[in-house]
């Protein structure tokens, strides 16, 4: 399975999620052969993670310093089998370039929140990179509890 994280830039908030995710899914033999990657709608691409994404990232155990930004684009959408974006803009262009039936809210994807945008600490401090961070682990445990209860989950539609 091929799991595509999406946000604006692609130096915070996606590429710290993808990671997250990705450090998840390797604890799980059932996940094996489950890729996790990330792109922006207006990322310049190679543009390396931001500095507290970095440190965010570093504090759990997780390594960003090879991420460079990259371009989402039809390619990668297509060869997604899910897309999770940050926000409803996001959503929008990824079904604009052909993610329709397989993108979701990551706010939203395994949970019954109400919740939609998450909030981008593009120039914020370094608790609002954590701030984020926190709330990924919380929205992550419930895409982790959807594609290990439901095997459908896992494959492309």
């Amino acid at each position: 399975m091929r799991i595509l994280v999406v946000c604006s830039g692609n130096t915070c908030r996606s590429p710290l999620a993808a990671a997250m995710l990705a450090d998840r899914v390797a604890r799980h033999p059932e996940l094996a052969g489950t890729i996790v990657a990330s792109a922006g709608t207006s990322a310049w691409p190679g543009a390396p993670a931001s500095d507290g994404s970095l440190l965010v990232a570093l504090e759990r155990g997780i390594d960003l310093s090879a991420h460079r930004s990259r371009q989402l684009s039809a390619e990668l959408v297509h060869a997604a089998d899910m897309v999770l974006v940050m926000g409803v803009a996001h959503r929008q262009r990824v079904n604009e370039l052909g993610g329709a039936n397989r993108t979701h809210l990551l706010s939203r994807f395994g949970s019954d929140t109400d919740a939609a945008d998450v909030p981008d600490p593009f120039g914020g401090s370094v608790e609002a990179y954590r701030e984020t961070a926190d709330a990924f682990d919380a929205m992550l445990d419930g895409v982790m509890a959807r594609l290990l209860a439901d095997p459908s989950a896992r494959r492309a539609p």
